[in-house]
């Protein structure tokens, strides 16, 4: 069994880095389409440069939310 610190997982796709709450752990395969938290569907990208994109700020949210963290730019 692997450990999940949170229910959800980033996964980089369509030139942003996307949060999900699919089931498996943040392995998702290059090209594997991957439903997320911004209510978008994307095809994974594992590529060193695709983990060095911007967040994206829909699914940065909700990820705070499920976190229980404060929202971006408050303390």
């Amino acid at each position: 069994m692997r450990y999940r610190a949170h229910p959800f997982s980033w996964v980089p796709g369509a030139g942003l880095r996307h949060a999900s709450t699919a089931p498996n752990f943040g392995l998702y395969p290059d090209g594997e389409e991957v439903a997320t938290l911004c209510g978008g569907l994307v095809a994974a990208d594992n590529s060193v440069l695709a983990w060095l994109w911007r967040t994206c700020t829909v699914c940065d949210a909700e990820a705070r939310v499920l976190a229980g963290m404060p929202k971006a730019g408050t303390r």
